[in-house]
């Protein structure tokens, strides 16, 4: 990696641990703590993190840890959501949220990676003690989590919803800081894209981002989902005026000081 992006990755990292903690981390404590209890104790989520680890890209920023972030959180929002609901329904749904949040991205260099995802999971469930019922919401939330798409409506099935809706959200706050403290400079390794490539594509990248603070799909993601987005543009901006500064200085130029790369 150059040496300038090493330093920005430094920067980006000390910007998001300056940053407020998010509310969402804040107000759903109890929630976040249980589901990471159930990601960590529970006998069928340990055996998932075991055999969905082959389909996992930690070098392009979609491996372990985005997987397990996706997975305690969108719990977290599922046990929130559904203070109303049956106790033993909502932990059967919190489960299958960490279902969800280990195989989403297991396909995630595919062509249509949703869809393969979720075709996916199939195989990889086949041997598991679930219910049908179980395994088509699990692998029907993750054909539905990718941003971009047309939204198909979910009619007479609110725990479709509710289950795809959680994945969607705790999927897209990692568009948030984590997008810019980690996300970004892994595929940036991965493409090995030089730093004028990178700051050429960085307006377009920001606005895509800002794009999603209004597609949360819960109420939970609704109400903390944009102030994670808005942390992550804070930092992208800052990122991004450096960037424009230092590309202009022949000291920093990809292919005539070779010395840099490391």
């Amino acid at each position: 990696m150059n040496i300038l992006l090493t330093e920005l990755k430094k920067e980006a990292k000390a910007m998001a641990s300056a940053l407020p903690v998010p509310v969402f981390y804040r107000d759903l404590e109890t929630q976040i703590e249980f589901a990471r209890d159930m990601f960590f104790d529970h006998p069928l989520v340990i055996r998932l993190q075991e055999d969905v680890l082959p389909f996992l890209y930690d070098e392009y920023a979609h491996g372990v840890y985005h997987s397990k972030k996706v997975a305690i959180e969108a719990g977290a929002i599922i046990l929130k959501e559904g203070e109303d609901m049956d106790s033993d329904r909502v932990r059967e749904l919190v489960l299958l949220a960490q279902f969800c949040g280990l195989l989403h991205d297991s396909c995630r260099l595919d062509t249509e990676h949703a869809q393969r995802g979720a075709e996916t999971s199939r195989v990889i469930l086949k041997n598991y003690p679930l219910s049908e019922r179980s395994k088509d919401l699990i692998a029907e939330s993750i054909a539905r989590h990718e941003a971009f798409k047309p939204e198909k409506p979910i009619e007479n099935d609110p725990e479709l919803k509710l289950l795809s809706g959680a994945l969607y959200d705790a999927d897209k706050f990692r568009w948030g800081p984590d997008n810019f403290s980690t996300t970004l400079w892994e595929i940036c390794d991965y493409e090995d894209w030089t730093i004028e490539e990178i700051t050429a594509k960085f307006p377009k990248g920001l606005e895509i981002i800002k794009s999603i603070e209004s597609t949360f799909r819960t109420e939970t993601g609704k109400q903390y989902g944009p102030e994670m987005i808005a942390q992550g543009i804070s930092i992208g901006s800052a990122i991004y005026e450096k960037l424009t500064e230092l590309v202009k200085d022949p000291r920093y130029k990809s292919a005539e000081t070779p010395e840099n790369i490391i």
